[in-house]
């Protein structure tokens, strides 16, 4: 029976597996509604809109206009409700067994009670709970034999609280608005909850409620049984471990690693125990290394349950002999090792112990954030002021990536094989950093780290792709009282000491965006606008960073994604505005929806790191037909269309949202200014196109600011990070991402793993003055040389002018191929801007880029003929028989899941320009675990170009 009990929970509880453990998903839990005219089968991990699915009630809430239509589930209260006849029944209560209630998580308000007794009210989703129930067990209150957990709606609790007489006063005005506007507006920052469950622009607001990670009864051994020496898992409930591997600091000032220095690995274990635990010590291994600590002397346990207590060790590793964890695309790449933690113990007089395994990696990583200094100003052409970029074991490099949102609405239905599949399209176009954003959820560590239930950070860590953490806190000012402080303490100690096993953490900022909320409050309301800013300085300067700092010095906090920067790191000082004019401080973002301005170079921040920046697009034809439910509803400003569009937000909850023509405009204006309008006699077709269009206007707008950011390298501004808004999508519907709900990759992230290449050639146009710039930018750690062939073409495909240049681009840096003012000077003789467009590309490139000096709205495009020509394995030869294909796409049918790469270099390739006499070939590469359709015919792939915007 234990080793049946030890096999049931080893996939969800952190390293322990006690003879009484129960897993709370094996009762028959029942769901219902707050006046019992719902009653259903329930379930664990689960959430009440996903029980409602299962038993039919509704239909699956992403489909059509169902975020509208089920709003009554958000205004309910939830209870879940199991008997624990098939738990108790078993369990023999002795005087001195202890028995543990483990909720790793619960969304997000609710009363818990146990055998009739209450056991506690909680309001955090991001905690996890312990509570010792073992008396409420031995004696049930009238006979009950029930656990209940009675959720309350948290949209009503959010305005209860805002009621209250005592609730601090947060203005919104027409300057001033302290919090996001939201389709559930105002209550989010009184909530310890996932920000987005109440509406962004880029996804619904259902606002769920459940058990959302997995739940267990832990019971622990009572020394009258102990007759012979016990297991070690028998004793000890192993509830949260910190494991850190850091360096010292050499400049405290600078927070500086020593990278001469031995490492340092601490490890600290959260430990219970019915029994008392004496002669505990800790024993560390890494069997790839050979190397196995002394055993460590380490606290002894009281012996009693109802608290936990920290066991620590230190043990130092020889500088040189592991090898660094590195991105995949720096140096050596991700190295793991396996690091053994054997916690030994006597219990009486019987020795016991518990161990477990966990995968982590030695890397230093650093934020500097320090001024640069005089000799760096004089010697590179530095714009005074602070740095502000990453290092990684010591180098400085360039950030290459994306924003990551939610991956779906309901957190208990995401996999492992959703997650890595988004994670791998970062990988596979270059990125070598993901922004986890400060609105969602704290990412788990792996699916069978405390009730993780799918992997994130073990994850990127094998991938070797550096995570952004954040706190939970977004686009808002928080009421600063000792319930918000008291309830926020548990969950970032819990969160920062879980993550801190992995190499891929980058940081931990304070929140989303939080920074600037304050700083525009403080500046259009002077009659109180201070005290908001203190209140902001209480919690990101002084509270969140000695609680971050408390629990891991190897990586580094920031108060929030977009900053100012620092005054002082040690001690730590915010700047805010308190900069010299001219000079350049912290990171920022940028949000332009004006498309006339997508390309104007002046437009584009000159920074340190842009963090964020993004344009909305269409979800493929493909993904529209996963929710859409009748023929009408396929057309761009279609009803049900527009309803999935929240950019900007409702605000309340009117629906549909009432601004989305507003985002609507912003994709349409983009189209017509940059692209034929999609107008054919198909309407589906047209819609189809339509969708298309948004994607490559999104795609050409990011593409041409990162290359602006990272020729930044070079530059004054020394910019060294571009994370474009945003990678993952949460719904089939308008957002910013480059990769849809189903794993369909959009247009943007093809062009990703073009300009985030190492090594690339890009065009500086500045149409005011006719000039243009063609630099190549290298983001290496060594020189690199080549040659950059620049090649005019007109729409026919005649080549018209070819030149080739010799380059070399030092590190980090960036080297200029030519620079020419005046279109009579830069276009071929006798033609007009119209007619023609560059190709560039680098020695040994698959795919190129281009400069068109005229909008492909007004270019001389002729009919392409494209023809596809299917082989073996999915692989697809083009060739344009008539004319160039701008933006050659390939649609890979409904229901798979994959991505296409150029079969001659193996990268990722769609979305080019396809030129007569130039033929390519590429392979689709299916992924079977998420296609629904395993073997598609090759006859439902697609291919389509611009031209058929308005050519069937």
């Amino acid at each position: 029976m234990a080793a049946l009990l030890r096999g049931l929970v080893a996939a969800c509880l952190s390293a322990v597996a006690l003879a009484g453990t129960f897993d709370l998903s094996d009762l028959s839990w029942t769901l219902k509604n707050a006046n019992g005219s719902i009653a259903i089968p329930g379930s664990v991990p689960s959430q009440a809109h996903l029980d409602l699915l299962r038993a039919g009630i509704i239909s699956e809430p992403l489909l059509g206009i169902n975020d509208g239509l089920q709003r009554w589930i958000v205004s309910d209260n939830w209870t879940y409700t199991a008997d624990l006849t098939p738990f108790t029944s078993t369990y023999a209560h002795t005087p001195g067994e202890r028995a543990l209630l483990v909720f790793y998580g619960l969304d997000t308000i609710a009363n818990i009670t146990l055998a009739g007794h209450p056991v506690a009210w909680v309001n955090n989703q991001f905690r996890q709970y312990v509570f010792d129930v073992t008396e409420m067990l031995a004696s049930p209150n009238s006979g009950d034999t029930n656990l209940t957990v009675e959720f309350e709606s948290a949209w009503y609790y959010g305005l209860n609280v805002t009621a209250r007489p005592d609730a601090e006063y947060f203005p919104n005005t027409a300057t001033v608005l302290t919090t996001g506007n939201d389709e559930y507006p105002g209550v989010r920052q009184w909530i310890r909850k996932i920000s987005s469950d109440f509406g962004w622009d880029w996804g619904p607001a259902f606002v769920p409620s459940g058990i959302f990670k997995p739940a267990y009864i832990v019971t622990l051994v009572d020394p009258a049984s102990l007759t012979t020496a016990p297991l070690g898992e028998d004793i000890v409930f192993l509830e949260e471990s910190s494991i850190e591997i850091s360096k010292p600091f050499s400049d405290i000032s600078t927070l500086t690693y020593d990278e001469t220095a031995p490492w340092n690995v601490n490890i600290s274990l959260s430990l219970r125990s019915a029994l008392p635990l004496s002669r505990s010590t800790i024993t560390l291994s890494i069997p790839e290394l050979n190397l196995t600590s002394y055993p460590i002397s380490a606290e002894s346990l009281p012996g009693h349950a109802l608290n936990q207590t920290w066991v620590t060790a230190q043990w130092t590793v020889p500088e040189g002999l592991p090898q660094r964890w590195y991105t995949h695309n720096l140096s050596t790449g991700p190295k793991l090792y396996n690091l053994t933690v054997s916690f030994d113990f006597h219990v009486l007089d019987f020795p016991a112990s518990i161990s477990f395994t966990r995968a982590t990696g030695f890397r230093t990583i650093r934020l500097a954030q320090t001024p640069y200094t005089e000799e760096e100003i004089a010697a590179r052409g530095i714009t005074p002021g602070d740095q502000w970029h990453f290092e990684l074991n010591g180098m400085a490099f360039y950030s290459k990536g994306t924003n990551i949102i939610p991956f779906d609405p309901f957190y208990s239905r995401i996999t492992t094989s959703q997650v890595e599949w988004v994670l791998r399209a970062a990988v596979l176009t270059g990125q070598n950093m993901v922004r986890v954003w400060g609105g969602g959820m704290y990412q788990p560590s792996s699916s069978d780290i405390q009730g993780g239930l799918y992997s994130f950070y073990s994850l990127c860590d094998e991938l070797g792709i550096l995570a952004w953490s954040e706190l939970i806190f977004s686009d808002s000012l928080y009421p600063i009282n000792n319930f918000l402080l008291e309830n926020i303490e548990p969950e970032v100690r819990q969160n920062v000491r879980r993550v801190n096993v992995h190499p891929s953490n980058a940081q931990w900022a304070g929140g989303n965006e939080n920074e600037l909320v304050a700083l525009e409050t403080y500046l259009n309301l002077p009659e109180n606008g201070t005290h908001y800013l203190n209140e902001y300085v209480t919690l990101y300067q002084d509270y969140l960073h000695g609680l971050v700092t408390s629990e891991t010095t190897s990586v580094p906090y920031t108060d929030c994604s977009t900053t100012f920067g620092v005054m002082s790191l040690e001690p730590y000082v915010l700047r805010f505005l308190n900069g010299t004019p001219g000079y350049i401080y912290g990171n920022t973002e940028r949000y332009n929806y004006d498309a006339s301005q997508a390309f104007n170079l002046s437009t584009f921040p000159v920074a340190r790191f842009v963090n964020e920046f993004g344009f909305h697009s269409m979800p493929s034809f493909y993904s529209w037909e996963e929710v859409l439910e009748n023929p009408e509803d396929f057309a761009f400003n279609s009803t049900v269309v527009m309803s999935r569009d929240h950019h900007p937000p409702a605000g309340n909850l009117s629906f549909p949202n009432p601004n989305a023509p507003q985002g609507q405009y912003q994709m349409t204006s983009g189209v017509e200014l940059w692209l034929p309008t999609p107008g054919t006699a198909d309407s589906n077709q047209t819609f189809a196109q339509w969708c298309y269009s948004t994607q490559i206007f999104q795609s050409m707008t990011m593409a041409a600011q990162i290359a602006w950011y990272r020729r930044g390298a070079g530059l004054g501004e020394n910019n060294l990070g571009s994370l474009v808004w945003q990678l993952n999508d949460i719904w089939q519907g308008v957002s910013w991402s480059a990769v849809e709900y189903s794993g369909r990759w959009k247009v943007l992230n093809y062009e990703l793993a073009n300009v985030y290449s190492p090594v690339i050639v890009s065009s500086f146009w500045t149409p005011d003055n006719e000039t243009l710039d063609i630099m190549v930018t290298s983001d290496r750690w060594s020189d690199v040389s080549g040659t950059a062939q620049l090649t005019w073409y007109d729409w026919t495909g005649k080549e018209l002018d070819t030149m080739t240049h010799e380059f070399t681009v030092p590190s980090l840096n960036n080297s200029l191929l030519m620079a020419m003012t005046g279109l009579e000077n830069i276009l071929p003789d006798g033609t007009q801007a119209t007619d023609v467009f560059l190709l560039m590309n680098l020695t040994a490139q698959a795919d190129n880029q281009t400069f068109t000096p005229a909008s492909l709205a007004s270019a001389t495009l002729v009919d392409p003929q494209i023809s596809m020509t299917a082989g073996d394995n999915y692989t697809f030869t083009l060739s344009a028989k008539g004319g160039v294909a701008p933006w050659t796409w390939l649609d890979h049918p409904s229901g798979t899941v994959g991505y296409f790469v150029d079969t001659a270099s193996g990268l990722p390739s769609n979305g080019f320009y396809l030129i007569p006499g130039i033929d390519r070939t590429v392979q689709f590469l299916l992924n079977p675990t998420l296609s629904k359709v395993s073997e598609p015919s090759p006859t439902d792939f697609v291919v389509r170009s611009v031209w058929n915007n308005t050519h069937l």
